[in-house]
């Protein structure tokens, strides 16, 4: 009897969730450890509930967009991914005897020169399903008459394909074409382009040193099972690259498979792009927050019925969406004060470099590229009319992140850790008073610059 009872026992913990952490229930999906590459998704970070809170409608928002999926970025192409491909086409190596390599002998590069920038199919459908949600989400909002993007293939393609999923009809809709000329000042959607402080480089040297950390191990793995090929750091980075490419483009890759790089390796990737972003557009620039701030405050005013300050009420569209490259939406996160390692260290928070370390993987940063930075990354902000129990009933307004509401530190008293409209005010000033004026931060240095970002109130 008792036998019986114990078998029993074991019979029903193997068949319920008890030994559901047990070591074969690890999973690890490499898609989304891509940094700038990670194809489309939702992180949930944190995950907090989407949906408005109880007792709130939304009554306006607005929506900074990067681009869509495609088929690669000039840079990544020419630095690491075209040179490693070329290598490719000139080893003797048989790549048949090495098992763990052996797709290497039949597989054939998918991106052309023509190609580079280009937007993939798989980013327009993403970009058409992006407005189907959006249309979804806001289905009591007045389709907007116009959409904004700067002026590059790849943003404006993508900003028609939303359009096409947004709208009952393309023409109900007008894509508005904003320069990215080098002298626009703050008024564009690649501000980044007119500050001297700026640099594209920045944030290379740093990542460089745990790109040789971590990649050392692997290079010794590979070149040990094919030694005349040898694999070089820049090989490996170029491996990681093509596994987001490759997929956004056939839709799978086989440099995706975790025997050929471990779940390890790939954190290291991810943890390197961390690092150079981070200098780049992030918490370690000096600048970063000063280029982010002009689409904050504008955004903000728009949605609040003033532009500028200004008693000018900007009430023709309930919905307003820019598409833009990679480079801004970090730095607008920059200027909300979201994903900062140390925001709640207090005086620490001037040291937060300290918190990407050069040398070892910080894994509980909040700074994750690959949460914030994929391919259709987005950017939200709701207006929000609420009558929920515990609060004054008024105006809320609430900030989502790829689908994750986000609580901006200092102004998180509303429903669903929303902002009052009454306290927006003085958190814009804070915020403008942290992370600087354009003109000055940036150093421009050429004549008719503007600190404001305008192109809504046009």
């Amino acid at each position: 009897m008792l036998f019986s009872s114990i078998s029993l026992l074991t019979l029903a913990l193997c068949t319920s969730n008890v030994y559901g952490h047990y070591p074969n229930s690890y999973k690890f999906d490499p898609l989304e450890h891509l940094a700038g590459t990670t194809p489309t998704w939702e992180p949930l970070d944190p995950p907090t509930d989407p949906a408005p809170p109880q007792g709130c409608n939304v009554t306006r928002a607005a929506y900074l967009v990067r681009h869509a999926a495609i088929f690669a970025n000039d840079f990544d192409y020419e630095t690491y991914i075209e040179p490693f491909v070329q290598k490719l086409g000139n080893t003797t190596e048989d790549w048949t005897k090495i098992p763990v390599l052996s797709f290497l002998a039949t597989w054939q590069n998918p991106i052309t020169d023509a190609e580079q920038e280009m937007l993939t199919r798989a980013g327009k459908l993403e970009a058409t399903k992006l407005g189907v949600d959006i249309a979804q989400r806001y289905q009591s909002l007045r389709t907007p008459n116009k959409v904004w993007t700067s002026t590059a293939e790849r943003t404006v393609k993508s900003a028609k394909s939303l359009v096409y999923g947004l709208a009952d009809d393309l023409s109900d809709i007008d894509v508005i074409e904003v320069s990215e000329g080098e002298k626009e000042g703050a008024n564009s959607l690649t501000p980044y382009e007119s500050c001297p402080g700026y640099s594209s480089s920045a944030g290379s040297d740093q990542s460089s040193k745990y790109l040789d950390i971590y990649t050392a191990p692997i290079m010794a793995r590979f070149n040990t099972a094919a030694a005349t090929f040898n694999f070089t750091s820049t090989d490996i980075y170029a491996m990681s690259l093509l596994c987001g490419y490759d997929t956004v483009i056939r839709g799978s890759s086989p440099f995706c498979d975790l025997s050929v790089l471990t779940p390890n390796e790939w954190l290291g990737f991810e943890y390197t792009n961390d690092i150079q972003y981070h200098y780049n557009t992030g918490y370690g620039s000096s600048v970063s927050g000063a280029i982010g701030f002009p689409w904050v405050n504008a955004t903000m005013n728009t949605l609040m019925g003033t532009q500028n300050n200004q008693s000018n009420a900007t009430t023709d569209q309930d919905l307003y969406i820019s598409f833009t490259h990679r480079e801004l939406p970090p730095t607008v996160l920059v200027a909300l004060g979201l994903f900062n390692n140390s925001a709640y260290s207090g005086p620490s928070q001037n040291n937060v470099n300290a918190t990407m370390p050069l040398d070892t993987i910080n894994h509980r940063r909040a700074w994750k590229s690959s949460n914030i930075l994929q391919f259709l990354t987005n950017i939200a902000v709701e207006k929000m009319e609420c009558s929920s129990f515990g609060f004054d009933a008024g105006t809320y307004y609430r900030v989502l992140v790829n689908n994750s509401p986000q609580q901006l530190i200092g102004c998180a008293e509303g429903p669903g850790e929303s902002c009052s409209e009454s306290a927006m005010g003085n958190w814009l000033q804070d915020r403008a008073a942290i992370v600087g004026e354009y003109g000055s931060t940036c150093q421009v240095d050429f004549t008719n610059s503007t600190d404001v970002l305008s192109i809504y109130s046009q």
